[in-house]
């Protein structure tokens, strides 16, 4: 994609603030040019599609490219001891850092333990991988009067399950209202249009995709114009390929 994409007018006007979701450090410094975009995440499964093979490599390579925008790295360990000797050390690779901590480990322990202890000491957090509302009371009363927190709720997989996320958005959104260090993030967007949802209800923060910030130029398309266009690209695919009847 251009360094700088295009901002529709109803995008400009946007109250939400959107963070880039990827792993790939010549995407994420074009990344830092969109007007738009305030802060980067990722994940382990991101960069393992995106080849990378050195977390802290990196991760400082990410940091260099964006010094002064928040960014979400993710702990890698299963186990509360290790999650937290990550954690510290994460916190350590910059002031802009946010550690990713999972809102249960893969047994389903709650984490909410050591995300007191780490926001308590001043280690700025981002919950993840959420999906209910009483997860979000949990975290809210882990990080009361800590370190500045994301709380992301993955309304995506949400949507992923035939469950509409914006009313659990919107009790996610309530149950954080009195916790002045946290922000609500909408998770893992399947479309342009949870952008404009997430606007909708409030919601601080919501992380999208290159291909996602890419489909922004859609925004407000005449919907005539817009069907004409898929015509002539059904069209001119055809006979790029040469079909014939």
């Amino acid at each position: 994609m251009p360094s700088v994409t295009p901002v529709p007018e109803m995008a400009a006007a946007w109250r939400v603030r959107i963070y880039a979701d990827g792993a790939d450090v010549a995407a994420v410094a074009r990344l830092a040019a969109h007007p738009l975009v305030r802060g980067f995440t990722t994940n382990p499964t991101l960069m393992r599609r995106a080849g990378v093979t050195d977390y802290e490599t990196f991760a400082r390579q990410v940091l260099a490219a964006v010094p002064d925008r928040p960014v979400s790295f993710e702990v890698l360990a299963d186990d509360f001891a290790a999650m937290e000797r990550q954690a510290r050390r994460i916190a350590a690779w910059g002031p802009q850092v946010f550690v990713k901590i999972p809102v249960t480990d893969t047994r389903g322990c709650g984490t909410e333990a050591l995300i007191r202890r780490l926001s308590l000491d001043g280690i700025q957090v981002n919950v993840t991988a959420v999906l209910t509302v009483a997860q979000v009371h949990t975290i809210a009363a882990a990080i009361a009067g800590g370190a500045p927190a994301y709380v992301s709720v993955f309304a995506g997989r949400v949507a992923d399950t035939g469950r509409d996320p914006v009313p659990l958005m919107t009790e996610a959104l309530a149950a954080l209202a009195a916790c002045a260090n946290a922000e609500l993030l909408w998770a893992s967007p399947r479309e342009v249009r949870n952008i404009v949802q997430a606007d909708a209800i409030g919601c601080p923060i919501i992380t999208v995709t290159s291909d996602l910030l890419a489909k922004l130029p859609l925004l407000g398309r005449d919907l005539e114009q817009y069907s004409r266009e898929t015509v002539c690209m059904f069209y001119e695919d055809a006979r790029a390929a040469g079909y014939e009847l």
